[in-house]
């Protein structure tokens, strides 16, 4: 279990809950605007020179802080890339916690799995970008059908849950259009890209998306998506 960071008390990244956020490290993602790269492999973790916080630490923590947590965020990284990530959530559970589980849908039978286990409480997917250019933005291999069923399942799902999306420079309006599509009437916040840390040196140097580009592409998609700008 790589646990590469610890935020120890959130009270905006879990809808209504007090809560602490798990960095887990690894991802099967290479997005080049990914402002957490050390904590897409553990290559890169360890270039950074930050260390790995021990498993019994994390839940040392969770046990000496259960009257002042609601619950955990679940985060990377990508967390379904972890092996024993099942067996993590099932002992957050069993602390008492409820959990928030960030994806970005890669692998949709764990997703499956947390959801009719009741394992989770709250999901976030990312959705990158149209289908259609998912593997140059993810730089990845990943199948279209695949991101097209996590998003199918996380949509049916009564357990509260949100889609999110970087607004990277890249992406035009038409692109967000697509986007809206996959998802009618679904919470979707749109998060601004951070390039002062981004994954791929180049973008460091590009600009985050024009407000006026902003505010076309949340008027063109408001009327199929419960579209916002995350603060």
């Amino acid at each position: 279990m790589f646990i590469g960071g610890l935020e120890k008390m959130t009270l905006t990244d879990f809808p209504n809950k007090v809560a602490c956020i798990v960095f887990l490290v690894n991802c099967n993602f290479a997005c080049p605007y990914c402002y957490n790269k050390e904590l897409t492999s553990y290559k890169y973790f360890k270039k950074s020179k930050r260390k790995l916080i021990p498993e019994e630490e994390f839940f040392s923590f969770l046990n000496q802080n259960k009257k002042m947590l609601d619950g955990v965020v679940i985060t990377g990284g990508e967390p379904t890339c972890t092996p024993q990530i099942i067996d993590f959530v099932k002992k957050i559970k069993k602390l008492g916690f409820e959990v928030k589980f960030d994806s970005n849908g890669s692998e949709p039978e764990i997703l499956r799995y947390l959801i009719d286990k009741k394992l989770v409480d709250y999901i976030a997917m990312d959705i990158k970008s149209p289908l259609g250019k998912y593997k140059k933005v993810t730089r990845s291999k990943i199948a279209q059908k695949t991101i097209r069923e996590s998003i199918k399942l996380v949509s049916a799902t009564k357990i509260p849950h949100e889609f999110r999306t970087t607004l990277y420079p890249k992406l035009t309006i038409a692109d967000f259009e697509k986007m809206a599509t996959y998802i009618p009437n679904e919470k979707w916040l749109l998060q601004e890209m951070d390039p002062a840390n981004a994954y791929e040196g180049s973008v460091k140097r590009t600009k985050p998306m024009k407000k006026d580009k902003i505010e076309k592409i949340l008027l063109a998609t408001k009327e199929i998506t419960k579209v916002e700008l995350r603060k």
